[in-house]
């Protein structure tokens, strides 16, 4: 099975960093015209410049709070490049802390970019997949849109509504032959979250939630969404797709490693 996406036109948000821009990497070896969209900044400039050095596509800045800024990018991205065929919705921010104590304006600010960004960008990009009558929409969500933790109600209820709305967004696009798909990563370490540099005792406990007893990597989440944005994903659309490794897949996975242990 071939993937690749020859002539094909992908925006990546929040693209400059991180997981997204792992992704947007990887579409680029897949052969794609690459758009990453994000704040301005030293690593927006850093993807600028690749794209400078002969790397088809640009690194656009844009505020996704702002739906002026989004339209103006997305009317900028079909007059240089004549079309968008996959949207990655990947911008996202996490605010933690409890319900009783959180600020108001971090709760917000959650929703304004993980969900609100997400549904600005969309309304804009839509309309280009519709004359196109075919496009891939994929949205970030995560697993704690599946398992919240404590201390995640802004995050882990914004991912939620990123995956209601996922599904919505399926039905309404269908006869467009548009699909529009979530995924949820797990443990995947990032700036953001800290995983790697948690003390060796608390990253163990982590990872005995995994049947995959092992960090995810971005690529892999980058594999994921490179095959949902395939001819060979058609025909999924509306779903959810968990890839954390197996988390919580069963009760007390790391039993399934004492036993082999004991085995050998």
């Amino acid at each position: 099975m071939q993937i690749e996406f020859r002539d094909q036109v992908v925006m990546v948000t929040g693209g400059a960093r991180g997981i997204g821009r792992v992704i947007a990497e990887r579409f680029l070896l897949e052969g794609a015209t690459v758009v990453v969209l994000d704040l301005p900044g030293a690593d927006l400039d850093s993807v600028g410049e690749r794209f400078a050095g002969g790397d088809p596509g640009a690194a656009l800045a844009a505020d996704i709070r702002d739906a002026t800024a989004v339209r103006r990018v997305v009317d900028d991205v079909v007059e240089r490049f004549g079309r968008i065929d996959v949207l990655v919705n990947n911008a996202g921010v996490n605010e933690t802390g409890s319900v009783e104590d959180m600020d108001p304006e971090r709760w917000d600010r959650t929703f304004d970019v993980n969900v609100g960004g997400m549904f600005r960008v969309c309304q804009a990009v839509i309309p280009v997949l519709k004359r196109q009558r075919r496009g891939r929409i994929l949205n970030a969500a995560s697993f704690a849109a599946i398992v919240p933790s404590v201390h995640s109600a802004a995050y882990a209820a914004s991912k939620a509504a990123v995956v209601q709305f996922t599904r919505v967004l399926a039905g309404e696009l269908g006869p467009w032959n548009i699909t529009v798909n979530s995924y949820a990563p797990g443990m995947v370490p990032t700036a953001m979250n800290g995983f790697a540099e948690l003390a060796e005792a608390r990253q163990a406990e982590l990872l005995d939630l995994l049947s995959l007893r092992r960090w995810g990597e971005a690529g892999e989440i980058a594999d994921l969404l490179c095959f949902l944005a395939s001819d060979h994903a058609a025909y999924i659309t509306g779903s959810l797709v968990d890839i954390s490794g197996g988390k919580l897949a069963t009760q007390i996975p790391k039993k399934a490693y004492e036993a082999a242990d004991e085995a050998q």
